[in-house]
């Protein structure tokens, strides 16, 4: 099979690359190269020996001419991070929403129906949580003045309860809570609805907190994992928000490009569009990444500071299940491996950020 991937020179799309071309596929990568992923100077070395293409994904006589001479389409191309602040809207929904919508039309113009997208957790909000009286319940954004007093922990609200977090399904209904997030979902929509137009099939895979070597690092933009390596690097100790206690599932890039040569070859299962969480299916909370890259870095110890930014939430810790079941997809790295081999593993030059 021969594949097109988006944002092919990216951290998460040259693990992809890599992991095809072992798999015996053919890729062509195409990508922006834009600064603020890329750092200004051009195509990292770890794309050589595939063929790439610099060009955006929003230039559809481009896609026009490549689309024709491929099978399927891995799209990883987007504006990633939870961002500066709202000033960043246009800029991701730019990128993310309306660079989807054009490749989407161009690969309904071209005949080409099969996508694997690169979708995100971010599109849950909260994960789940249960209340010992009221079941499986959602609750709202948590108060700025709760956050303030260190009240971290979202409560029910029917109850005021606190919660007991637990692992969030792909069938709990979305609620992003960031510019990003909305992106994201909107991304899912407008490729579900190309697949019911068009007969098309597309797996979104839902990407928890992706880390490993190649990631941008002295970034806002970046990854939680890239930020605390970065700030060690610097010889400068971790700072770590909240309580340092909030929950996630960190899952290794080398794992999510298997899920993205799994989604090549499997069929969804509902009217073309199937969704899928990746992740490792082993919780972890933000501190304990922190104190496990300062140990293997001989740095210092993390600085718990309290308080959150805004869209921040509190727990989401992913059920693995259904990738297991529809993909054959299980992660292979374990926390403990991932975190040693990522404190020394080669990142991305530092990225240029507008002032």
């Amino acid at each position: 099979m021969r594949v097109l991937i988006t944002g092919g020179a990216g951290f998460i799309g040259s693990h992809v690359a890599d992991r095809l071309t072992s798999d015996g596929h053919e890729v062509l990568l195409l990508d922006a190269l834009l600064p603020a992923a890329h750092g200004g100077d051009g195509p990292p070395e770890w794309v050589s020996g595939h063929e790439l293409v610099h060009g955006d994904v929003r230039d559809a006589d481009l896609l026009r001419r490549l689309l024709p001479g491929v099978d399927a389409v891995c799209h990883q191309a987007a504006m990633v991070g939870h961002g500066v602040d709202p000033s960043d809207g246009p800029d991701f929904a730019a990128n993310n929403d309306l660079g989807t919508a054009v490749l989407l039309a161009a690969m309904h113009e071209t005949g080409r129906s099969r996508l694997v997208l690169a979708g995100s957790m971010v599109v849950y909000g909260e994960g789940r949580y249960d209340c010992a009286e009221h079941g499986v319940v959602r609750p709202g954004p948590r108060a700025f003045a709760d956050i303030d007093a260190g009240r971290y922990e979202p409560t029910c609200p029917s109850c005021g309860r606190e919660l007991t977090s637990g692992l969030v399904p792909e069938s709990a209904p979305p609620d992003p809570r960031s510019t990003y997030a909305a992106t994201k979902l909107a991304q899912e929509h407008l490729a579900g609805a190309w697949a019911r137009q068009t007969g098309g099939t597309v797996w979104s895979l839902r990407y928890h907190n992706v880390y490993g070597a190649r990631m941008p690092q002295n970034t806002p933009y970046a990854g939680v994992a890239s930020i605390f390596r970065s700030a060690l690097e610097r010889g400068e100790a971790p700072r770590v928000m909240e309580d340092g206690l909030q929950r996630r599932d960190f899952v290794h890039v080398s794992d999510v490009a298997a899920a993205n040569a799994a989604a090549l070859v499997a069929e969804p299962a509902d009217n073309g569009f199937g969704a899928a969480n990746v992740c490792s299916g082993e919780p972890h909370t933000i501190l304990d990444l922190a104190t496990e890259l300062a140990v293997a870095t001989d740095g210092p110890d993390p600085e718990v500071v309290g308080g959150a930014r805004p869209g921040d939430v509190r727990h989401v810790v992913a059920d693995p299940g259904y990738a297991r079941r529809a993909l054959g997809f299980r992660a292979a790295t374990s926390f403990a491996d991932g975190v040693a081999a990522f404190a020394t593993a080669p990142l991305r030059s530092p990225a240029r950020v507008k002032a």
